[in-house]
Order: structure tokens, then sequence, then C-alpha cells
């Protein structure tokens, strides 16, 4: 099975909402041919989650699911990505649209951020990123988001649903004195984590992009990039 087929088999099984003898043999095959790493395996934990919210019909069982892959992440919490001789956690990696594999990356930083999330991002309607950020939000995480301020009153933005949560949120509705007249798009992709991960790309954070558009993600260590950026968002959010 490739990935394609293992979301195609998962779904399959929970059809009659049981996990044969076959099928956990199957999976299991499957996961020791392909699955070599916690995140890998993070990624596939995630994907059935993710398989079993989309069966249920009733919003509460939705948020039984929710509630049971956090209790996981606790009970069977995945192991820290190990340090390079450089001091700088996991390695740097390129992600592709269509498909999600962008989006678990993006997923996976928000569960493993423990401290800070800055994100300066065009537009956020994908609401398996906002469950995220929420999730990070209700850990503790401080959480702040800039964006665009007409992407915001889109039909499914989620801007208004993070800020009402209580996440920090700014948008580009003002200029300040030092670029008089520019009133584009706030265009940015990026995230900072901890001040130590970076993901930054042309992938929007929405469903079209994971479905349908040619996109890409970066996910870096590199501290110069991180500082970089750090330096871009702290610049942007003191002026909005």
């Amino acid at each position: 099975m490739n990935p394609q087929d293992l979301e195609q088999f998962l779904t399959q099984s929970l059809a009659d909402r049981k996990l044969s003898g076959g099928e956990k043999s199957a999976l299991a095959d499957w996961l020791a041919k392909n699955v070599k790493t916690d995140h890998h395996r993070g990624l596939v934990r995630h994907a059935a989650f993710e398989i079993a919210r989309k069966a249920v019909v009733d919003p509460d069982s939705g948020d039984l699911i929710e509630w049971l892959e956090d209790v996981m992440k606790i009970l069977a919490p995945l192991a820290s990505p190990v340090a390079h001789a450089s001091g700088s956690p996991g390695t740097d990696e390129a992600f592709f649209a269509p498909g999600e594999r962008c989006l678990q990356q993006i997923v996976h930083r928000f569960g493993q951020c423990r401290r800070t999330a800055d994100v300066c991002v065009f537009t956020i309607t994908d609401d398996r990123i906002t469950r995220a950020i929420l999730d990070a939000h209700r850990r503790g995480v401080k959480v702040r988001i800039i964006s665009d301020n007409e992407k915001c009153h889109d039909p499914g933005s989620d801007i208004h649903r993070l800020r009402e949560a209580g996440v920090s949120v700014k948008l580009d509705d003002h200029h300040g004195p030092a670029e008089p007249g520019i009133n584009g798009h706030m265009h940015h992709k990026f995230a900072i984590f901890d001040g130590s991960r970076l993901i930054n790309g042309s992938y929007n954070w929405t469903r079209g992009a994971a479905d349908m558009n040619f996109e890409n993600l970066v996910d870096t260590a590199d501290a110069s990039l991180i500082a970089a950026f750090a330096e871009e968002f702290k610049r942007l959010w003191n002026r909005f």
C-alpha cells in the first residue's frame, strides 16, 4: 500500500466499524515496510483520526474523537526529534501538494510545539489546521497570527473563529507612515514554532491547496532563516 492506498484501506475498514484480524496484519505489515520514524508514525496516526472524524455525523461525536486523539498524544507520546550535531532538532524537509503531506506537516508542527507559534499566513480555511491551532492554544502555547484583512471575510475563513477563541490575531487593515499608499495583500505563508522551526512556501492553508493545487512547503531548522523570518514577523506585528 502507498499512502493513498492506506487512506482507502482505513476508510474501507471503518465501514463495518471493525478492524478484522486480516486487516490488523495488513496494517502492521504496511507500517513495518513504510513507517521508519516517529514523525511518520504520527502522521499516519493523525490520518486515521481524521478519517474517523469525517465518518461521524453527530457533532458531539466529532468532539469525542478530537478528545481521544489528544488523550492518545499524552498516553502514547512520540519521541522527540533527534538533535543533529549542529544542535538543531530534526531535519530540513520539503513537501509538495496536491496531497496531504503539506497539511500533515503543518498539523505536526502545531502538535509538537510547546511554547510559541508565530503564524503569518494569507488565509486559513482548512478546519484541520484550525483544530491544530486551537489544540496548541488550549495547551498553553502562545499563538500569534497575522493574516490578510480581506481574506478573513471569505466564506470558510477561520480567522474570526480563532480570534473569538482567544488567539491573538492581527490583520493588515491599516498602514504605517513608513510605507504610505501601500494597500496590497498580506501574502506571506510562514510560521515559526518555539523559535526553532520554520515552515514556509507557496502552500495556502486551505483545503483547495491540499486537494487541487501544485504547492510547496519547506520545514527547516536553519537558524539564519528563522532569525530573518522572525524579524519580518516582528516588523509586521508591530506595524499592524
